[in-house]
Protein backbone atom coordinates (compact mmCIF):
# COMPACT_ATOMS: atom_id res chain seq x y z
CA UNK A 1 0.00 0.00 0.00
CA UNK A 2 0.91 3.14 -1.17
CA UNK A 3 1.18 6.42 1.97
CA UNK A 4 -0.88 8.28 -0.65
CA UNK A 5 -3.85 10.09 1.75
CA UNK A 6 -7.50 8.69 1.22
CA UNK A 7 -10.35 9.73 2.90
CA UNK A 8 -9.88 7.88 5.64
CA UNK A 9 -5.86 9.03 6.34
CA UNK A 10 -6.68 12.47 6.09
CA UNK A 11 -9.88 12.50 8.47
CA UNK A 12 -8.11 10.34 10.76
CA UNK A 13 -4.59 11.81 10.35
CA UNK A 14 -3.27 8.67 10.06
CA UNK A 15 -0.65 6.57 8.02
CA UNK A 16 -2.48 3.68 7.15
CA UNK A 17 -6.17 3.05 6.41
CA UNK A 18 -6.53 0.46 9.27
CA UNK A 19 -8.43 0.80 12.20
CA UNK A 20 -8.21 -1.41 15.18
CA UNK A 21 -11.92 -2.17 16.60
CA UNK A 22 -12.57 -1.09 20.26
CA UNK A 23 -13.29 -5.30 21.42
CA UNK A 24 -14.32 -5.20 24.50
CA UNK A 25 -11.54 -7.48 27.39
CA UNK A 26 -8.87 -7.26 24.21
CA UNK A 27 -8.85 -3.06 23.55
CA UNK A 28 -7.04 -1.58 26.59
CA UNK A 29 -4.12 1.19 25.94
CA UNK A 30 -1.13 -1.30 24.91
CA UNK A 31 -2.91 -2.52 22.41
CA UNK A 32 -4.44 0.98 21.13
CA UNK A 33 -1.06 2.85 21.48
CA UNK A 34 0.71 -0.01 19.35
CA UNK A 35 -1.83 0.23 16.88
CA UNK A 36 -1.24 3.69 16.27
CA UNK A 37 2.57 3.79 16.72
CA UNK A 38 2.04 1.66 13.81
CA UNK A 39 0.38 3.79 11.36
CA UNK A 40 -3.31 2.45 12.08
CA UNK A 41 -5.69 4.31 14.22
CA UNK A 42 -5.82 2.59 18.11
CA UNK A 43 -9.00 2.28 19.98
CA UNK A 44 -9.86 1.72 23.47
CA UNK A 45 -13.01 -0.45 23.88
CA UNK A 46 -15.00 1.69 26.64
CA UNK A 47 -17.74 -0.78 26.85
CA UNK A 48 -15.84 -3.29 29.33
CA UNK A 49 -14.21 -0.44 31.57
CA UNK A 50 -15.62 1.40 34.44
CA UNK A 51 -15.10 5.29 33.85
CA UNK A 52 -12.33 5.68 36.49
CA UNK A 53 -10.88 2.55 34.06
CA UNK A 54 -11.81 4.29 31.21
CA UNK A 55 -9.87 7.53 31.77
CA UNK A 56 -6.56 5.32 33.25
CA UNK A 57 -6.57 3.60 30.15
CA UNK A 58 -6.72 7.32 28.11
CA UNK A 59 -4.25 8.90 29.91
CA UNK A 60 -1.65 5.64 29.63
CA UNK A 61 -2.26 5.74 25.33
CA UNK A 62 -1.39 9.72 25.69
CA UNK A 63 1.67 9.05 27.23
CA UNK A 64 2.80 5.88 25.11
CA UNK A 65 2.23 7.58 21.56
CA UNK A 66 1.81 10.60 20.12
CA UNK A 67 -0.15 9.81 17.05
CA UNK A 68 -4.17 10.01 16.58
CA UNK A 69 -6.18 7.38 18.85
CA UNK A 70 -9.71 6.91 19.64
CA UNK A 71 -12.01 5.27 21.94
CA UNK A 72 -15.07 3.05 21.40
CA UNK A 73 -18.41 3.90 22.55
CA UNK A 74 -21.34 1.54 23.11
CA UNK A 75 -24.30 3.78 23.39
CA UNK A 76 -26.07 1.61 25.28
CA UNK A 77 -23.48 2.11 28.23
CA UNK A 78 -24.92 2.59 31.49
CA UNK A 79 -22.46 5.87 32.09
CA UNK A 80 -23.05 7.04 28.91
CA UNK A 81 -22.86 10.65 30.13
CA UNK A 82 -19.98 9.99 32.77
CA UNK A 83 -17.89 7.85 29.66
CA UNK A 84 -18.38 11.00 27.12
CA UNK A 85 -17.46 13.62 29.84
CA UNK A 86 -14.10 12.00 30.82
CA UNK A 87 -13.20 11.63 26.99
CA UNK A 88 -13.90 15.39 26.45
CA UNK A 89 -12.06 16.25 29.70
CA UNK A 90 -8.98 13.99 28.95
CA UNK A 91 -8.73 15.55 25.47
CA UNK A 92 -9.31 12.64 23.42
CA UNK A 93 -10.05 13.64 19.61
CA UNK A 94 -11.60 10.64 17.85
CA UNK A 95 -15.19 8.85 18.89
CA UNK A 96 -16.85 5.49 16.95
CA UNK A 97 -20.29 4.95 18.72
CA UNK A 98 -22.13 1.99 17.94
CA UNK A 99 -25.00 0.18 19.30
CA UNK A 100 -27.47 3.40 19.53
CA UNK A 101 -28.97 6.23 17.71
CA UNK A 102 -25.74 8.80 16.12
CA UNK A 103 -27.59 11.39 16.60
CA UNK A 104 -27.74 11.71 20.35
CA UNK A 105 -24.28 13.12 20.50
CA UNK A 106 -22.68 13.59 17.52
CA UNK A 107 -23.82 17.59 16.84
CA UNK A 108 -22.13 17.75 20.58
CA UNK A 109 -19.20 15.75 20.15
CA UNK A 110 -18.53 17.67 17.05
CA UNK A 111 -18.41 21.02 18.57
CA UNK A 112 -16.11 20.30 20.76
CA UNK A 113 -13.12 19.20 18.12
CA UNK A 114 -14.01 15.21 17.64
CA UNK A 115 -14.18 13.15 15.03
CA UNK A 116 -17.18 10.95 14.98
CA UNK A 117 -17.93 7.66 12.93
CA UNK A 118 -20.67 5.01 13.98
CA UNK A 119 -21.01 1.76 12.92
CA UNK A 120 -23.84 0.09 11.55
CA UNK A 121 -25.10 -3.26 10.25
CA UNK A 122 -27.06 -2.28 6.90
CA UNK A 123 -27.42 0.17 4.28
CA UNK A 124 -30.41 1.87 5.74
CA UNK A 125 -29.05 2.77 8.86
CA UNK A 126 -25.56 3.66 7.26
CA UNK A 127 -27.90 6.63 5.71
CA UNK A 128 -29.07 7.69 8.66
CA UNK A 129 -25.26 7.90 10.09
CA UNK A 130 -25.43 10.26 7.07
CA UNK A 131 -28.50 12.00 8.06
CA UNK A 132 -26.82 12.78 11.27
CA UNK A 133 -24.01 14.42 10.15
CA UNK A 134 -21.38 11.53 11.30
CA UNK A 135 -18.17 12.13 9.93
CA UNK A 136 -17.28 8.37 8.85
CA UNK A 137 -19.35 5.24 8.41
CA UNK A 138 -17.96 1.59 9.62
CA UNK A 139 -20.45 -1.14 7.51
CA UNK A 140 -19.57 -4.50 9.33
CA UNK A 141 -20.94 -7.62 7.86
CA UNK A 142 -22.28 -10.65 10.14
CA UNK A 143 -18.84 -12.52 9.96
CA UNK A 144 -17.76 -10.18 12.45
CA UNK A 145 -17.40 -11.28 16.46
CA UNK A 146 -19.36 -10.11 19.40
CA UNK A 147 -22.38 -7.81 18.95
CA UNK A 148 -24.12 -7.91 15.11
CA UNK A 149 -26.64 -7.41 13.34
CA UNK A 150 -30.02 -9.12 12.70
CA UNK A 151 -29.68 -9.25 8.73
CA UNK A 152 -26.96 -10.97 8.85
CA UNK A 153 -25.68 -9.32 5.50
CA UNK A 154 -22.05 -10.23 4.95
CA UNK A 155 -19.33 -7.80 4.53
CA UNK A 156 -19.32 -8.49 1.01
CA UNK A 157 -22.84 -7.37 0.22
CA UNK A 158 -23.01 -4.75 2.36
CA UNK A 159 -19.94 -2.57 1.40
CA UNK A 160 -21.10 -1.52 -2.06
CA UNK A 161 -24.36 -1.12 -1.45
CA UNK A 162 -23.57 0.96 1.00
CA UNK A 163 -20.89 2.71 -1.08
CA UNK A 164 -24.19 3.37 -3.23
CA UNK A 165 -25.61 5.77 -0.65
CA UNK A 166 -23.83 7.53 1.05
CA UNK A 167 -20.59 10.36 0.54
CA UNK A 168 -18.87 9.55 4.22
CA UNK A 169 -15.92 7.85 4.56
CA UNK A 170 -16.49 4.19 4.75
CA UNK A 171 -14.74 1.79 6.51
CA UNK A 172 -15.11 -1.84 6.21
CA UNK A 173 -15.67 -4.08 8.98
CA UNK A 174 -16.27 -8.03 9.71
CA UNK A 175 -14.13 -10.84 8.16
CA UNK A 176 -10.84 -8.88 7.36
CA UNK A 177 -7.81 -10.33 8.98
CA UNK A 178 -5.63 -10.44 5.93
CA UNK A 179 -4.07 -8.00 3.10
CA UNK A 180 -5.65 -9.66 1.23
CA UNK A 181 -9.11 -9.16 1.91
CA UNK A 182 -8.48 -5.59 3.04
CA UNK A 183 -7.56 -5.07 -0.66
CA UNK A 184 -10.55 -7.08 -1.22
CA UNK A 185 -12.93 -4.52 0.85
CA UNK A 186 -11.33 -1.20 -0.72
CA UNK A 187 -12.08 -2.36 -4.49
CA UNK A 188 -15.85 -3.22 -3.21
CA UNK A 189 -16.02 0.46 -2.06
CA UNK A 190 -14.62 0.67 1.23
CA UNK A 191 -12.10 3.92 1.92
CA UNK A 192 -10.26 2.39 5.06
CA UNK A 193 -10.80 -0.93 7.01
CA UNK A 194 -11.68 -1.97 10.46
CA UNK A 195 -10.13 -5.29 11.63
CA UNK A 196 -11.07 -6.82 15.15
CA UNK A 197 -10.25 -10.37 15.73
CA UNK A 198 -6.37 -10.28 13.98
CA UNK A 199 -5.63 -7.86 16.68
CA UNK A 200 -7.57 -9.85 19.49
CA UNK A 201 -4.72 -12.72 19.21
CA UNK A 202 -1.62 -10.36 19.79
CA UNK A 203 0.55 -10.12 22.34
CA UNK A 204 -0.40 -5.94 23.31
CA UNK A 205 -4.18 -6.98 23.89
CA UNK A 206 -5.37 -6.98 27.30
CA UNK A 207 -7.43 -10.62 26.60
CA UNK A 208 -6.53 -13.60 28.42
CA UNK A 209 -3.56 -15.93 27.44
CA UNK A 210 -5.91 -19.06 27.53
CA UNK A 211 -8.22 -17.14 25.72
CA UNK A 212 -5.84 -16.27 22.71
CA UNK A 213 -4.57 -19.30 22.68
CA UNK A 214 -8.11 -20.74 22.20
CA UNK A 215 -8.81 -18.29 19.11
CA UNK A 216 -5.43 -19.75 17.00
CA UNK A 217 -6.95 -23.03 17.29
CA UNK A 218 -10.12 -22.42 15.92
CA UNK A 219 -11.33 -23.59 12.60
CA UNK A 220 -14.27 -23.00 9.93
CA UNK A 221 -18.05 -23.57 11.64
CA UNK A 222 -16.65 -23.47 15.23
CA UNK A 223 -18.48 -19.38 15.78
CA UNK A 224 -22.23 -19.47 15.77
CA UNK A 225 -24.13 -15.85 15.74
CA UNK A 226 -26.76 -16.05 18.22
CA UNK A 227 -28.90 -14.24 21.18
CA UNK A 228 -31.14 -12.39 18.29
CA UNK A 229 -34.05 -12.19 20.96
CA UNK A 230 -31.28 -9.78 23.07
CA UNK A 231 -28.58 -8.57 20.99
CA UNK A 232 -27.35 -10.85 18.16
CA UNK A 233 -23.86 -11.84 19.15
CA UNK A 234 -21.28 -13.88 17.61
CA UNK A 235 -19.68 -16.51 19.61
CA UNK A 236 -17.48 -19.65 20.06
CA UNK A 237 -19.85 -22.80 20.40
CA UNK A 238 -18.45 -24.15 23.69
CA UNK A 239 -20.20 -25.22 26.30
CA UNK A 240 -21.78 -21.89 27.70
CA UNK A 241 -22.81 -21.38 24.05
CA UNK A 242 -24.49 -24.86 23.98
CA UNK A 243 -26.17 -24.05 27.34
CA UNK A 244 -28.14 -20.99 25.96
CA UNK A 245 -28.64 -22.91 22.85
CA UNK A 246 -30.57 -25.49 25.22
CA UNK A 247 -32.50 -23.71 26.30
CA UNK A 248 -34.32 -22.78 22.69
CA UNK A 249 -35.34 -26.32 22.90
CA UNK A 250 -38.23 -25.28 25.72
CA UNK A 251 -38.98 -22.02 23.65
CA UNK A 252 -37.67 -18.12 23.10
CA UNK A 253 -38.14 -17.55 26.65
CA UNK A 254 -36.36 -13.98 26.90
CA UNK A 255 -36.23 -14.30 30.81
CA UNK A 256 -34.20 -17.27 30.59
CA UNK A 257 -31.40 -16.44 27.87
CA UNK A 258 -31.22 -13.08 29.76
CA UNK A 259 -30.57 -15.28 33.28
CA UNK A 260 -27.77 -17.88 31.87
CA UNK A 261 -26.11 -15.12 30.14
CA UNK A 262 -25.45 -13.28 33.52
CA UNK A 263 -23.85 -9.85 33.95
CA UNK A 264 -20.21 -11.19 33.92
CA UNK A 265 -19.63 -13.83 31.20
CA UNK A 266 -18.05 -12.04 28.59
CA UNK A 267 -15.56 -11.06 31.30
CA UNK A 268 -15.29 -14.62 32.38
CA UNK A 269 -14.51 -15.72 29.24
CA UNK A 270 -12.63 -13.28 27.63
CA UNK A 271 -10.21 -11.67 30.55
CA UNK A 272 -10.40 -14.29 32.55
CA UNK A 273 -9.96 -17.21 30.43
CA UNK A 274 -12.76 -19.75 31.27
CA UNK A 275 -13.01 -20.80 28.10
CA UNK A 276 -16.37 -23.48 29.11
CA UNK A 277 -18.43 -21.18 31.15
CA UNK A 278 -17.32 -17.56 29.81
CA UNK A 279 -18.79 -15.96 26.33
CA UNK A 280 -16.09 -16.33 23.81
CA UNK A 281 -16.37 -13.27 21.01
CA UNK A 282 -14.88 -13.24 17.64
CA UNK A 283 -15.36 -13.57 14.20
CA UNK A 284 -15.60 -16.18 11.57
CA UNK A 285 -12.37 -15.05 10.22
CA UNK A 286 -10.52 -16.44 13.24
CA UNK A 287 -10.25 -19.66 11.26
CA UNK A 288 -7.23 -17.71 9.25
CA UNK A 289 -5.58 -16.76 12.57
CA UNK A 290 -2.84 -19.27 13.78
CA UNK A 291 -0.61 -17.22 15.66
CA UNK A 292 -0.09 -15.02 18.41
CA UNK A 293 2.03 -12.20 16.99
CA UNK A 294 2.55 -8.41 17.54
CA UNK A 295 0.87 -5.55 16.28
CA UNK A 296 3.85 -4.62 14.24
CA UNK A 297 4.19 -7.91 12.52
CA UNK A 298 0.26 -7.69 11.86
CA UNK A 299 0.88 -4.60 10.13
CA UNK A 300 3.93 -6.20 8.23
CA UNK A 301 1.98 -8.87 7.16
CA UNK A 302 -1.08 -6.76 6.27
CA UNK A 303 0.69 -4.49 3.94
CA UNK A 304 3.00 -7.51 2.52
CA UNK A 305 -0.10 -9.35 1.40
CA UNK A 306 -1.71 -6.33 0.35
CA UNK A 307 0.89 -5.20 -1.84
CA UNK A 308 1.25 -8.79 -3.51
CA UNK A 309 -2.35 -9.07 -4.44
CA UNK A 310 -2.24 -8.80 -8.31
CA UNK A 311 -5.26 -8.33 -10.52
CA UNK A 312 -5.86 -9.91 -13.72
CA UNK A 313 -7.17 -9.02 -16.87
CA UNK A 314 -9.77 -10.70 -18.53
Amino acid sequence: MSEKENKVTDLFKIKYPIIQGGMIWHSGWRLASAVSNNGGLGLIGAGSMYPDILRENIQKCKATTDKPFGVNVPMLYPNLDEVIQIILEEGVKIIFTSAGNPKTYTETLQKEGLKVAHVVSSTKFAMKCEDAGVDAIVAEGFEAGGHNGRDETTTFCLIPNVKKHISKPLIAAGGIALGSQMKAAMILGADGVQIGSRFAATLEASSHESWKNKIISLNEGDTHLTLKELAPVRMVKNKFFHDLEKLYDTGRNVEALKETLGRARSKRGMFEGDLEEGELEIGQVSALIKEIISVEEVFQNLLKEYREVKSFDL
